[in-house]
């Protein structure tokens, strides 16, 4: 595999003019499509195989006038101070409300009026009229969202209190100015890891170029594959991470082998070669955990997962391929000023080493104090059993608020106080009840029973009879009088354990009614069936994603140890992280300093999302610091000796990915959307804790205490597995200008033929 990336490294760097025009032509499509496509919504939400499901589809099926899967709205009316909905003139302002919402669009449905709905307050302060429309909440026009906005703005200047709940008024999230201050922050420590604002430019130019690119192509294609906004968000959010990541290792690697007197074009093809293998297997480690997400079988994870994938290609193939040739275009502009031009001064020389952590960074520039990975890697060293002790317990404690995990989904209730949709939640809350917010739509398939309606009614009493319930309506057989509606109000908020105790208590009594099938769905049971389909997911998703990477790891690094140390030490981040983000979004810790308003059940999907993202992200740390490991041990080097080259080489370069992941991911908690809050907050502390904690820790501890048994693999699998030469050893005498001598071997050690992948054995 190096032969081949370094022979195409060398290419886009001679042809550099093609390769330019080749992505400035597909970022212009891709950009092209997407102004010309409509813009992104919210995808539709279809989860197979579950309970709610069914509930629609047979609503769909045989009470079609009941638009089970249309949008809604409901419009919360709330008297003057001292006054009273019943009062002349504001029912009047109430009925030409209504009047006016009836005829606000062509998409209304149904406008339950309410005085003869029923849906006053006892003590006659608040109402609410529902909303229903003929098409699903993504497929609304903005005309139709815009006149329920114009027309509640109409009412509250008739002195009423007006808010608006429901999905009716579901919008694409906006950027916020933290995502920018993310990318400034990148930018920063770019500039401080390189030293050259051309260097540091490299990588956020071209990470710009793949999300565009990305992002662009699934804007464009949008509306013909059902994605949704969430889907951008998450693709932009990782597409920038790891862009720059990929990038940032390219280019330093270069820089490194032209310190090493490689001749520009040599140097290119040969970080092409080395840190792109690399770049290679950490970007399929991320696909793998990305389209692995589609197990769970939900739609629109599964394209999340896929579109967010396709993004993580896009940004390998740039690193491959537009970097080498924007270094033909950069010349000598990528190293320090100090260090430019054949004359360079010894000191200049110094400050390229001590950018980069080259050789000269094991002792330091110009031979002085040992660069700051060189001395971490020595401390581990000396403590291996300390620094194991100290990170595993450390992670273990914050890990530990996770046992307490709530999951749901976010509603109108987890919104901001400064949006309409929490106001009229809470209006509701306090007119109604909270169990009104969530109200659960029961349906009875009489089938062939003889009295269908006596059949639909003993149901609504049995419901009637359990407890958590406010009340229930009467039971309403459809034309046919083969299916029956029944709404159930809960005593309890929708998000509430009393709630889904509730539902599934529907669900058990149904089962025990003859000639009826009972069904629960609603935006409420809904949630419920997702968090359960979730958290049952979570498993064999760790188990397919965490079984496939170690699969590659083991050809990677030829080992059995170093990937279960790999895989064992994210599940440990990934645990911290998780135990802080139910710390914070759950009880509440910090919230004030995130923009969090209240407490919040996680979001069913942001552990899985969590778990898909970081394992990919923490690989990627994980092969390009112990494949520099790896590579010292095949030129000889003692396992001991062979960490401090690998922190030497990679630990600086490493720090400046993390911080630039987590100045990116730190960038979405600006966000209104929670789910992408947490998200953004989950992905941040899980990079923090995996690159700092289990990479710069862990892993120099246990491979110190593991010693040479941590490059042990049977010789049996070692001859199934195929070789890919992820260090480059094939390179070594592979390159006519630049190339390294031959590397002797250690003391009391065979070195293997080189590009064979063996490592040194004892003799």
């Amino acid at each position: 595999m190096s032969t081949f990336l370094s022979k195409l490294g060398r290419l886009a760097f001679r042809q550099r003019h093609v390769f330019l025009l080749l992505w400035v032509a597909l970022l212009t499509l891709a950009g092209v499509g997407a102004l010309s496509a409509p813009a992104p919504t919210n995808s539709s939400f279809a989860i197979p195989g579950t309970e709610a499901q069914r509930a629609f589809d047979l609503l769909d099926e045989r009470v079609p006038e009941a638009h089970a899967d249309g949008a809604s709205a409901r419009v919360v009316f709330e008297a003057p101070e001292g006054g009273a909905i019943a009062n002349p003139e504001t029912r009047a302002a109430i009925e030409r409300t209504i009047a006016e919402l009836a005829d606000s669009s062509p998409e209304v449905a149904v406008v339950a009026d309410p005085f003869t709905a029923g849906t006053v307050s006892d003590d006659g302060r608040i109402a609410f009229a529902s909303v229903t429309y003929d098409a699903p909440a993504m497929d609304l026009s903005d005309e139709t969202r815009d006149a329920l906005e114009s027309t509640v703005e109409d009412a509250r200047q008739d002195g009423l209190t007006v808010e608006v709940g429901g999905d009716a008024l579901q919008s694409v999230p906006e950027v916020a100015a933290t995502e920018v201050i993310g990318v400034a922050v990148a930018a920063v420590v770019l500039v401080v890891t390189f030293g050259s604002l051309v260097a540091a430019g490299l990588p956020l130019l071209t990470a710009l170029i793949g999300v565009g690119v990305g992002v662009g192509g699934i804007t464009a294609l949008a509306g013909v594959l059902d994605l949704g906004s969430d889907t951008t968000t998450l693709a932009m959010m990782i597409g920038l991470a790891v862009g720059i990541d990929y990038a940032l290792f390219i280019v330093s690697r270069y820089r490194s082998e032209l310190r090493d007197g490689a001749d520009r074009e040599a140097a290119a093809g040969r970080a092409v070669g080395t840190a792109g293998s690399a770049v290679v297997f950490a970007g399929l480690t991320v696909v793998i955990a990305l389209v692995g997400l589609a197990v769970v079988n939900i739609p629109i994870l599964t394209k999340m997962g896929l579109a967010a994938a396709a993004t993580v290609v896009i940004a390998v193939l740039i690193a491959l391929t537009l970097i080498p040739a924007l270094l033909g275009y950069a010349g000598d502009r990528v190293r320090p000023r100090a260090a430019r031009g054949p004359m360079a001064s010894a000191r200049g020389a110094g400050a390229d080493r001590g950018a980069d952590g080259g050789a000269g960074a094991n002792e330091g520039a110009d031979g002085g104090r040992p660069a700051l990975g060189v001395r971490w890697a020595r401390l581990v060293l000396r403590r291996p059993v300390t620094v194991l002790l100290a990170a595993v317990v450390g992670l273990g404690v914050i890990a530990l608020p996770a046992t307490s995990m709530e999951l749901g989904l976010p509603d109108d209730g987890t919104k901001s106080t400064d949006t309409t949709e929490r106001r009229a939640y809470d209006l509701v809350s306090e007119g109604f009840g909270p169990g009104l917010n969530g109200p659960l739509l029961t349906v009875v398939d009489t089938g062939d029973a003889a009295d269908p309606q006596a059949v639909a009614d003993r149901v609504a009493a049995t419901v009637d009879g359990l407890p958590g319930v406010a009340t229930v309506t009467p039971a309403t057989l459809n034309e046919a009088g083969d299916t029956a509606l029944i709404t159930v109000v809960p005593a309890a908020e929708p998000g509430s354990t009393e709630t889904e105790d509730l539902v599934h208590a529907i669900r058990d009594a149904g089962g025990e009614i003859p000639d009826a099938e009972v069904l629960v769905t609603g935006g409420t049971a809904m949630n419920i069936d997702v968090s359960e389909k979730l958290d049952d997911a979570l498993v064999p998703y760790l188990t397919l994603v965490v079984g496939l990477a170690f699969l590659l790891l083991t050809v990677v690094f030829r080992s059995l140890l170093v990937p279960l140390k790999a895989a064992l030490g994210f599940l440990l981040s990934v645990l911290a992280a998780l135990g802080a983000v139910v710390a914070v979004f759950q009880w509440g810790w910090l919230a004030g300093l995130i923009g969090l308003d209240q407490t919040t059940p996680i979001v069913s999907m942001m552990p899985l999302i969590l778990v898909g993202v970081v394992f990919g992200l923490a690989m990627d740390y994980e092969v390009f610091l112990v494949t520099r490991m790896r590579e010292a041990l095949l030129h000889g080097e003692e396992p001991r000796q062979a960490v401090v080259t690998g922190f030497r080489d990679g630990a600086r370069v490493v720090t400046a990915a993390a911080v630039i992941m987590i100045a990116v991911f730190a960038g979405f908690v600006g966000t209104s959307d929670p789910m992408i809050k947490m998200i953004g907050f989950g992905l941040a502390i899980a990079v923090l804790f995996d690159a700092f904690v289990v990479r710069m820790a862990l892993v120099p501890a246990v491979l110190a205490l593991l010693g040479r048994a941590a490059w042990w693999l049977p010789g049996w699998l070692d001859r199934l597995l195929p070789r890919v030469d992820v260090e480059g050893s094939a390179l070594a005498g592979a390159d006519p200008a630049g190339s390294a001598p031959e590397p002797e071997a250690a003391p009391g050690a065979a070195a293997s033929p080189a590009g064979d992948g063996r490592l040194p054995v004892e003799r």
